[in-house]
């Protein structure tokens, strides 16, 4: 059940649904967001239990109840910025000296370094659900997050929209969560327009690439998974390369990485999706993958939502990947659930990791 708080201000009757952000720990400080009482006719229709907001706190902290600070239009005046490199003479610039067995040895130590340190939440694949999913983790600071993404770039279909176009629409109250991550938008009357899908990734991922218990691991494919009494309990890791050309060449075998909560992010069938759902259907954990239904964005997004879930003991499937196991229509263009669907798998993982959320 969605947790909700209920504020009132000089301005009107809002409602803050935890399910699109938490808060509390040292490293996040961002304002609360609250939501209008449209999302009863939105994304969760059947909403209750309202809280006081006193009572209401993510690991300990109680929410603050002001108003959070809404970006609306970008109409920015970029005369105003200049690049400047006051501290440094561009006619004698020189670089301090180095090794290259450093330079190989360092990057070395750090992957290996995440490699080893202890993770609670493997995310398979960094779309725009996956990644809002770690988002929304990073918070607490005790969690270990690590993303298996299989191609170099991260971030999924996450970088031009429909036909190589690059706008991103998303449909309200879902800019609530872009405000809290501060990506700038043009507002509409019902929704809000990105200029460049690129805005939304790129902005995301540098905010959970600083956080300290934020691992990404691209280029890497996970292969099969961990599986011990009926329970997803980690996967099988290798070179994506490596993993797409095993027919051409002799056995490499492949890593392990165990974890608490595997999220299956890897997006719509296809050479790199709904992997996550192929490796239980092969494993005998699922019957059958019904695959994605005709386009309806009215229904679907609802539905995504909805239908965000825990499919089996120890894995939860978001974004794509529930359009491609319950048959739901497929959203197309709009990215608003996805964002929303990884936001609540956040909250699925910290119920199943016995820590604070807004699902019990």
């Amino acid at each position: 059940m969605f947790s909700l708080v209920l504020a009132v201000n000089s301005n009107s009757a809002c409602v803050f649904l935890r399910d699109f952000a938490f808060y509390g720990n040292a490293e996040c400080s961002a304002t609360p967001t609250y939501i209008s009482t449209q999302i009863y006719s939105t994304f969760l229709p059947n909403i209750n239990n309202p809280l006081s907001p006193k009572s209401s706190f993510f690991n300990g902290r109680t929410i603050a109840t002001h108003t959070s600070h809404i970006i609306k239009s970008t109409s920015h005046n970029n005369s105003s910025i200049s690049m400047s490199l006051n501290t440094h003479n561009l006619h004698s610039f020189k670089f301090k000296p180095i090794e290259e067995s450093i330079v190989s040895r360092e990057i070395s130590r750090c992957y290996i370094t995440n490699m080893v340190t202890y993770t609670d939440v493997v995310i398979l694949g960094d779309s725009s659900s996956g990644l809002s999913c770690a988002y929304g983790l990073s918070k607490n600071p005790n969690i270990g997050i690590a993303i298996i993404e299989q191609s170099v770039s991260p971030g999924g279909g996450a970088w031009l929209d429909g036909q190589l176009l690059s706008a991103m629409v998303v449909r309200k109250p879902v800019d609530l969560f872009l405000d809290e991550i501060e990506v700038d938008y043009d507002e509409r009357e019902e929704y809000v327009v990105i200029k460049h899908v690129a805005l939304f990734t790129s902005t995301i991922l540098s905010k959970l690439l600083v956080r300290s218990n934020m691992k990404l691991f691209n280029a890497v494919a996970a292969e099969d998974l961990i599986v011990k009494e009926g329970r997803v309990g980690g996967v099988v890791t290798n070179w994506a390369l490596v993993s797409m050309k095993h027919d051409i060449q002799s056995c490499m075998n492949p890593h392990a990485m165990e974890a608490k909560v595997v999220v299956s992010s890897c997006g719509h069938d296809g050479p790199f999706g709904a992997n996550g759902l192929k490796m239980l259907e092969r494993v005998g954990m699922i019957d059958f993958v019904r695959g994605i239904n005709s386009l309806d964005m009215n229904t679907s997004e609802h539905a995504f939502v909805r239908l965000t879930k825990e499919i089996v003991p120890g894995m939860i499937i978001t974004g794509m990947e529930v359009a491609e196991m319950y048959g739901t229509p497929r959203v197309g263009l709009i990215f608003g659930a996805m964002m929303i669907s990884g936001q609540k798998t956040a909250h699925l993982a910290l119920m199943t990791l016995e820590k604070n959320n807004a699902i019990n």
